[in-house]
């Protein structure tokens, strides 16, 4: 599983944020409050949703279960100019980012990151950068399906601890 190095430019986003931790996981709490919503933000771009976790410096260091971290249900739009009542603007910060293609149900991930951030970075010649990491979710998104499509992307920078 290789990715494809892409350097993001930022993204406005308008959604909706919840604390959470992975032992008390309220992803589906989040995405059923954002969803009914989102035809709300009439200057969105595009159909394509952004799941977004932001974790502390370090969270995958001596990963915690129960470590708290703060999670977004989101949409890109033009603008912040016309931002509905309960929802929220984020700015997704650009970089550089390793974009891998997950298949599969969404509860099925946990191996696939965990391959990511355990194997497949610490061989990358990359380290996580303290940005946020996201996934799109687009047309061939089908949730819990086993042919579900969504791109995973994590936030990389160049490890100048590296030997080449």
């Amino acid at each position: 599983m290789n990715p494809e190095i892409e350097r993001l430019s930022g993204k406005k986003l308008v959604g909706h944020s919840m604390v959470m931790t992975f032992s008390d996981n309220k992803t589906h709490e989040l995405w059923s409050g954002f969803m009914p919503r989102r035809k709300e933000i009439l200057n969105h771009i595009g159909t394509d949703l952004y799941s977004i976790q932001i974790y502390a410096p370090g969270f995958f260091e001596n990963f915690d279960p129960d470590a708290r971290f703060e999670k977004w249900a989101a949409i890109e739009v033009t603008d912040f100019s016309k931002i509905p009542d309960g929802l929220d603007a984020f700015i997704l910060p650009g970089g550089l980012y390793a974009v891998f293609l997950y298949k599969g149900a969404a509860s099925s991930a946990a191996s696939t990151f965990r391959y990511i951030l355990g194997t497949w970075l610490p061989n990358s010649g990359y380290i996580l950068d303290n940005r946020p990491h996201f996934e799109i979710l687009g047309e061939k998104y089908k949730n819990e399906d086993p042919d579900s499509e969504e791109e995973l992307w994590i936030p990389i920078e160049h490890n100048s601890n590296a030997t080449t």
